[in-house]
């Protein structure tokens, strides 16, 4: 449990961190950053969930988000506790640590701060942060871990 505790601060601090200082750049009078035609650096609240689905329904929106969240860590925190195998606590940690970073700014700003835009010409994929990416890494590698355990275990049958 102690491995996916550590993966989740340094997430959840990271991602905070991150948010910190492109608001902080933004409010010096940033004006965004390009980078070879395919990202940029923005500034972008999320009042919704992925894709700013559900961005419309004000506090008591927020409310039920940051309240789904947070039964949702609680579900993982339960997992990590008795979750034997180090890649999975880890991948577990991510998703902990990145759910809460998202938690941290729906308390404090009724939105999330997303930053990172990634597009191919005119097609923009949606604007996202570090606690995104943090859960995004955790969940594949979950998905991985356990196809490495299956295929262990496959091979064990013959």
């Amino acid at each position: 449990m102690k491995k996916g505790l550590i993966f989740a601060c340094v997430a959840l601090v990271l991602d905070q961190l991150s948010k910190w200082g492109i608001a902080h750049l933004f409010e010096n009078g940033f004006q965004g950053w390009s980078f070879g035609g395919f990202f940029n650096i923005v500034k972008a609240w999320n009042t919704g969930v992925s894709f700013s689905m559900f961005s419309e329904g004000g506090f008591a929106k927020t409310l039920v988000l940051v309240l789904f969240a947070l039964v949702v860590v609680g579900w993982l925190l339960y997992w990590l506790k008795h979750e034997k195998n180090g890649l999975a606590q880890a991948s577990l940690g991510l998703i902990i640590g990145g759910a809460l970073g998202n938690v941290v700014d729906r308390l404090r700003f009724g939105a999330v701060l997303d930053f990172l835009d990634f597009y191919y010409q005119k097609w923009h994929w949606p604007a996202f942060n570090l606690a995104d990416s943090f859960i995004c890494v955790g969940v594949f590698l979950l998905i991985f871990q356990n196809i490495l355990t299956f295929e262990k275990k496959k091979g064990d049958k013959k």
